[in-house]
């Protein structure tokens, strides 16, 4: 009974098959909106620098924008239906709350020791819980500061939250810095724990 009970546990689902998809489908359309992003960017630099051509996509101005809406209206689309879905099915409910401070501060101390435990891929520790949190905010104000910009005059009252035009440049570049920095530890942790990778290719 308890070899049958290990086994079901092993080849449960860590991910439906809905989560994994559109996973990989907001994984590729971030990425190209930060690459095409840094293209636009470099037209008019908020800062003194600009990305190096050879990472950006578009190859000038007008191409960097059409990839950047392209994958815009992509990663709208089925990140709506991924938050939908993770609140429907309670996969949100279940994966990400509750966050307990205590528990955060000791995960936080276990992980800048390299202790925190990654056995069961299948729960998140808080640290990842909080994290996904952010990453998800963050994503929704990304989204938000765009639309600002994109179309000022018809959304003025939200770019107004933002400063205007100019502030939600601003929220927009360094929510896109976030973003970057979480795809950075998350591409690192899971190179690092390759079963992850599995788990959110074939489920299991």
């Amino acid at each position: 009974m308890g070899s049958v009970t290990s086994r079901l546990a092993q080849t449960r689902a860590v991910h439906p098959l809905w989560a994994r998809v559109m996973h990989w489908i907001n994984a590729l359309a971030m990425i190209v909106m930060v690459l095409s992003g840094w293209q636009i960017y470099d037209a008019s630099p908020l800062f003194n620098f600009r990305f190096p051509h050879s990472i950006t996509l578009g190859g000038w101005l007008g191409g960097g924008l059409l990839w950047h809406f392209a994958a815009m209206w992509i990663l709208a689309i089925n990140g709506l239906f991924y938050i939908a879905l993770g609140l429907i099915t309670g996969r949100f409910r279940k994966k990400l709350f509750p966050i307990r401070v205590e528990v955060l501060i000791n995960d936080t101390k276990a992980a800048l020791h390299g202790t925190l435990s990654h056995e069961d891929i299948a729960m998140y520790n808080d640290v990842q819980r909080l994290l996904y949190v952010g990453i998800i905010t963050v994503a929704v104000v990304i989204v938000l500061s765009g639309l600002s910009m994109w179309k000022p005059v018809q959304f003025q009252t939200l770019a107004a939250l933002f400063g205007g035009y100019d502030g939600a440049r601003y929220v927009h570049f360094i929510c896109m810095g976030m973003i970057v920095a979480f795809l950075a530890v998350h591409v690192t942790l899971a190179l690092l724990f390759p079963k992850s990778i599995r788990a959110m290719l074939v489920g299991s």
